[in-house]
């Protein structure tokens, strides 16, 4: 069984402002697990693309509806979970945002991202929600 270090689960309404509050708490992950700058601002980066996308695009700004944002880590290793309780989303249909067609888009660069800076991504999406794990690993 995996020992984590530093433990944290939240629940946020749904709305703009939510990403500040993921903040502090990584924020407290950096300071507990000394971790560089470069890393956390990845982690920092991922973690807020993923919230905005559940937040705005599970959820659709609907305050009653949660958003769940749950970060383990050790010296490993970091997950970080963000779930939402919109209508879900077919992970396999998200246009690419580096086909020209796209590269002006306004959205659409959220999962791209993720990807790029986090090393494992897992996204499961039905129409009870959508749950995104990403992984980082230290090297």
């Amino acid at each position: 069984m995996q020992k984590w270090i530093f433990e944290s689960e939240n629940f946020f309404k749904s709305e703009r402002n939510t990403i500040l509050l993921i903040e502090p708490i990584l924020s407290k992950l950096k300071s507990d697990l000394s971790i560089p700058d470069e890393s956390f601002y990845n982690i920092m980066i991922a973690a807020t693309e993923a919230v905005n996308n559940a937040v705005t695009h599970g959820n659709k700004l609907n305050p009653e509806k949660i958003v769940e944002f749950t970060v383990k880590a050790n010296k490993q290793s970091i997950i970080v979970r963000v779930s939402d309780q919109g209508e879900g989303f077919n992970p396999e249909n998200v246009a690419d945002c580096l086909e020209p067609e796209n590269l002006l888009k306004s959205s659409g660069r959220g999962v791209f991202i993720i990807k790029e800076l986090m090393d494992d991504v897992f996204i499961t999406s039905d129409n009870q929600g959508t749950l995104i794990e990403m992984t980082y690993m230290f090297r």
